[in-house]
């Protein structure tokens, strides 16, 4: 009977920090709505105020007009697009090269993409520059899908899943008459979807959020996600944050959607992940 009082007690508590948690996770977002409809005057108040006096709805409209949020929201999501696609076949490919594929060098190969997710993305900047200036391709929405194509944060990932698939499956399909390429996609890939779901769901929110890159590469706000391009509404001595606040809101708005349509596959996904 103690023993059961115990584990209620404990499931309670539980749930009380993840309901706290949580609450503390959403605090910025709730803080960021109420900005957006408040006056200046409001925003900047000591002490702050929490709420508005009368919602301030020419916020919205106001950083509407002021910056090309079509064209955002394109380049949004041309390079989410561009770096889903090839982080997941890349890292796929590599993948299964490393854990079903016997070559020379291939320890070393592998310890050098470990290496590489040890070293801060930061360092790579100077040199990713330089190619992409090299290849004439600075102010372009190509120059914002390039370096999120290779991951070696997927290479490890999709090779866990490989790892857990038997060796026999490609096996038989080489005694069947089957392609190294034919093994890869015939049969591994098609079990690694989960995996694929979840290497996907990353690279989305790592180049939805992705924010020094565009703005190095990118000088024309008409090129520009939207990420850096809501950072041009921060002035060097004054800053509106209501309507900072406001294109926030209606910049966030397409992974919430994308979120209510897609929430079984981002739990799925980031659950197998976790479980492996």
């Amino acid at each position: 009977m103690k023993s059961k009082s115990k584990r209620k007690s404990k499931q309670i508590w539980i749930h009380v920090i993840l309901i706290v948690g949580s609450i503390l996770m959403i605090l910025p977002f709730i803080w960021m709505f109420l900005t957006s409809g408040k006056t200046i005057s409001e925003s900047v108040q000591v002490p702050p105020t929490i709420f508005f006096e009368n919602f301030q709805w020419e916020n919205y409209t106001n950083v509407w007009g002021a910056l090309p949020f079509i064209k955002f929201f394109l380049n949004t999501f041309l390079m989410i697009a561009g770096r889903v696609v090839g982080s997941v076949l890349f890292s796929a490919m590599a993948a299964f090269a490393v854990a079903k594929l016997d070559f020379p060098g291939k320890n070393l190969f592998f310890g050098l993409v470990l290496t590489q997710m040890m070293i801060p993305a930061q360092i790579f900047i100077t040199p990713q520059y330089l190619m992409v200036q090299r290849l004439g391709l600075l102010n372009t929405v190509t120059a914002l899908v390039l370096p999120g194509i290779v991951s070696a944060f997927g290479t490890f990932l999709l090779r866990q899943f490989f790892m857990g698939l038997p060796d026999e499956l490609g096996e038989a399909a080489v005694i069947d008459g089957a392609s190294v390429w034919q093994t890869f996609s015939r049969i591994y890939l098609p079990l690694a979807r989960s995996g694929m779901i979840a290497l996907s769901i990353f690279t989305a929110l790592f180049a939805f959020k992705d924010l020094m890159w565009p703005l190095i590469v990118n000088m024309s706000l008409e090129k520009m996600p939207l990420s850096s391009g809501l950072a041009s509404l921060q002035g060097q001595f004054t800053t509106n944050y209501p309507e900072l606040m406001a294109g926030s809101v209606i910049a966030m708005l397409p992974m919430l959607i994308l979120y209510a349509f897609f929430q079984k596959q981002f739990i799925e996904g980031i659950a197998t992940t976790g479980g492996k």
